[in-house]
């Protein structure tokens, strides 16, 4: 049988396997081109404990276990060594030399360059030892004839104190960080250390936790896998694992002892958001040797924490404050077939190694299964969290909002505590929007609610707030600026730096009494002559105000043009005419200033003329949306583009569209969000054809229907 026991950065793994003589052999693969190489072989049984290969392939360190403690007794071996950990030379197959020969476990793992860098004569290799300690050896190779690379130096090899007093360590080698937690006074503290390819290594982070951990026996995470020695180590320690996102999302995940019996406890600490999460689990009964530890798995934007035979809890990570946006999971739904036992590590992101079977899986969410689960789900969690994930998690394609709009217009009324045609418009501007500009994923809405006083089934979290981790460094990038532009973000308040339209609301309230009645004096007369009007009245704002205002909304309805040309271009389905509207027109034009003000106050790097582009493009994006919704149930119920012939009544299916377009207008004005333009005049169309004359008034009268000036003109016709 063959046995994962390590994967390099280069996503290259190593394992090994018995020959017909019980020859011990160790093995290469590679990912990317699919191909085995042999690297070495012993010519007797051995446990191998961890190895780890450099990036040039002519170096192979080799840890492993020479007998048992039974054969040791037996064969009188005191004097000698349990653990031997080797450096040999494998370009070609020649020196080899014992670097350790003791009795305590020793891990090895190389450090690895940056993708495409070329050769190095020097590596660099870790090692890490049961007495808590880690050091790093400095190998220099030379070449000689006929392409031989040999070890430079016969003496001893240099090495530098990484770490020492440690009592846990994780590897990250896809990023090559080391993050380890020692014992200090009181407190348990995480740190972590990052290497260099300029062979430098420094500390970046130090985070203060209330977590008790086992200081007697040293824990290991991605140093290689050995489930025998793991098991053993697990079965001592607080099974602990950090995850990290793309986002500069940072997790520690760890299990908890529950005094309940058939109760599982596990925490989240959301580092980057200043909290942690303790999930409370009560399984049904089962028998107690069945009852594991749960087994965590980084997919970037969710943390999962499976039970196997029990849970799955998909925990989101980019917005974990509100717990309707992490799925949980149970009975069949939750069930990965592959993966039956606890004893699961994930190496990197969304993949999972199966350390008792030797194997590594890709695992990822499945659109078809998360848009069945959705079609199902009875919850209103159940379904904010779907919808959630279908929205953000996956790349948009034009199928999946199909079926996304699909599934709203059949669930407008069962959806009790949200609204889905707010959730979907909101979440899907977020997603559309926030990979333009860096830190605009803080400063927009991706959830159209504010808070979640429901409860998930099965499962029940506490939160506690956690001190921010404290970054040691400066002019750092990627992940590490970004860590720390979340941090920041969790200083002041995160929630509270998003656009949200409450502001909106109350100063579209203001604006529309005192514009209430000069719109009904010039119902006739063109917007530019009622802007005119408009602006000679200084009752209650300054004269530049309201200027701003209109100037908005001039430029805003060339948008509204814009984007309704654009999609009579692609289908020409909805009937919506191009008309204008003067109470869209002004609401677009207050959104357009209340969101620049927005965005000027905490994005004033990026200068004035990229917020103007990223507000026309909100603004853009959110009547299209629109667009697409009436689209698409316009192509379901097969309507035709008259709607104006009031000689019949309306069929069901122009029943049914009235009523969705009835909702678009509640979530609008739930949201205070402009429409497209012609869209009051197809709505009012479609209520004159499908209502009896007295709802239709008493729709009008309560703004459910509002008359314009192009609908007006055809009911008099």
């Amino acid at each position: 049988a063959l046995y994962v026991v390590n994967v390099e950065r280069n996503g290259k793994i190593i394992y090994t396997w018995k020959g017909n003589q019980r020859n011990t052999h160790i093995g290469l693969y590679d990912l990317r081109t699919k191909q085995n190489e042999h690297l070495y072989m012993f010519e007797k049984d051995l446990h191998i404990i961890s190895c780890s290969v450099n990036n040039e392939r002519t170096l192979l360190a080799v840890s492993f276990c020479q007998y048992t403690e039974e054969e040791r007794a037996s064969q009188l071996l005191q004097s000698v060594s349990k653990y031997l950990t080797l450096l040999i030379e494998i370009h070609p197959i020649n020196n080899v030399r014992v670097l350790k020969a003791v009795d305590s476990c020793v891990r090895v793992q190389f450090l690895h360059p940056v993708e495409g860098r070329s050769a190095s004569t020097e590596s660099r290799l870790l090692l890490v030892s049961e007495d808590k300690y880690i050091e790093q050896f400095d190998i220099h190779v030379v070449a000689e004839e006929e392409h031989k690379v040999v070890i430079q130096k016969s003496g001893q090899l240099p090495r530098a104190k990484v770490v020492d007093d440690l009592v846990w360590a994780q590897w990250d080698m896809m990023e090559q960080r080391l993050f380890y937690i020692v014992p200090k006074e009181s407190k348990t503290t995480l740190r972590c250390v990052q290497f260099y390819p300029d062979e430098n290594f420094n500390s970046v982070l130090e985070s203060h936790l209330d977590i008790a951990v086992n200081d007697t026996q040293l824990k290991l995470v991605n140093f290689g896998y050995d489930y025998c020695q793991d098991q053993d180590v697990a079965s001592k320690s607080l099974n602990l694992q950090v995850f990290t996102s793309k986002a500069g999302g940072l997790c520690l995940c760890c299990s908890l002892a529950s005094d309940i019996p058939h109760e599982i406890m596990y925490s989240i600490y959301f580092l980057h958001k200043g909290y942690n999460k303790t999930s409370t689990v009560s399984l049904e009964r089962t028998e107690s040797h069945q009852l594991k530890e749960v087994a965590f798995m980084n997919l970037d934007y969710y943390v999962a924490a499976y039970l196997p035979g029990q849970f799955l809890h998909l925990l989101n990570i980019q917005h974990p404050d509100l717990l309707c946006y992490s799925l949980f999971l149970t009975g069949e739904d939750a069930r990965i077939d592959t993966l039956q036992n606890c004893s699961i590590r994930s190496p990197w992101v969304s993949t999972v190694l199966d350390c008792e079977a030797g194997s590594l899986y890709a695992v990822s969410i499945s659109d078809s299964a998360l848009l069945q689960f959705l079609h199902k789900s009875k919850l209103d969690c159940e379904r904010l969290a779907a919808l959630h994930c279908a929205l953000l998690y996956f790349q948009h394609t034009e199928d999946l909002e199909m079926q996304i709009i699909r599934w709203i217009s059949e669930n407008l009324s069962t959806c009790h505590s949200f609204d889905p045609i707010q959730e979907f418009i909101i979440a899907s501007l977020y997603c559309r929007m926030c990979p333009e500009t860096q830190n605009l994923d803080k400063l927009l809405p991706y959830t159209s609610l504010h808070d979640w006083i429901g409860v998930v089934p099965g499962v029940i979290c506490a939160t506690d707030i956690i001190s921010l981790p404290v970054l040691e460094f400066q002019n750092s990038k990627g992940f590490w600026e970004k860590l720390n532009s979340n941090l920041e973000s969790a200083k002041y308040a995160e929630p509270y730096l998003h656009y949200h339209s409450d502001v909106l609301r109350r100063e579209w309230h203001n604006l529309s009494e005192e514009v209430r009645s000069i719109l009904l004096g010039l119902l006739f007369c063109s917007f530019w002559d009622f802007c005119m009007f408009t602006n000679q009245r200084e009752e209650r704002r300054t004269t530049a105000y309201l200027r701003n205002i209109f100037e908005n909304a001039k430029k805003y309805v060339l948008v509204s043009i814009i984007s309704t040309f654009l999609f009579f271009a692609q289908a020409r389905l909805v009937p919506l005419f191009e008309e204008e509207d003067y109470q869209q027109q002004l609401l677009m034009g207050l959104m357009v200033a209340q969101l620049k003000d927005h965005l000027m106050r905490h994005l004033q790097y990026v200068g004035k003329k990229k917020i103007d582009q990223i507000v026309l493009d909100y603004v853009a994006n959110l009547l299209n949306l629109v667009h697409r919704i009436m689209k698409e149930v316009w192509r379901r119920y097969q309507l035709h583009s008259c709607v104006f012939c009031f000689a019949e009544r309306g069929s069901a299916g122009e029943f049914a569209v009235f009523h969705i377009m009835s909702r678009i207008l509640e979530a609008a004005n739930g949201m205070c969000m402009p429409l497209p333009p012609g869209f009051h005049t197809l709505h009012l169309g479609l209520g004159v054809r499908c209502l009896p004359l007295h709802t239709l008034l008493h729709y009008i009268d309560n703004g459910v229907l509002q008359l314009t000036e192009t609908c007006v003109r055809k009911l008099l016709k």
